[in-house]
């Protein structure tokens, strides 16, 4: 099995420290952690086996390769595609937005 690595983009890191700052803020700091330890396990699934997130919303945003896996116990939703050496993750948004109209393509790594 190829483990792949991980690349956020930008924007996915801005999703990223976003949230991290909401939890700490209005939760503390054990769930802040929490929330990264299950970017984590979400990211480790994606190198592990790219294909296993759910290509929904790549359908319904016309982007077939987009796959997507929602985060344990975190209303959060990782977005990828599955590259030749690596997974590039466009974003990371709560699964509560309107993600049809949030998701568009980035630009830049």
């Amino acid at each position: 099995m190829t483990l792949k690595t991980v690349i956020p983009r930008d924007l996915a890191q801005s999703d990223v420290e976003a949230a991290v700052d909401y939890y700490m803020q209005e939760s503390g700091a054990e769930l802040a952690l929490g929330f990264i330890d299950a970017l984590e396990v979400a990211y480790d699934l994606i190198a592990r086996h790219p294909q296993a997130g759910s290509p929904r919303f790549g359908y319904e945003l016309g982007l077939p390769e987009l796959r997507s896996v929602s985060l344990q116990r975190y209303p959060y939703v990782v977005f990828y595609r599955d590259q030749t050496d690596y997974v590039d993750v466009w974003r990371v948004l709560h699964g509560k937005r309107d993600i049809p109209r949030t998701m568009h393509e980035p630009d830049s790594h």
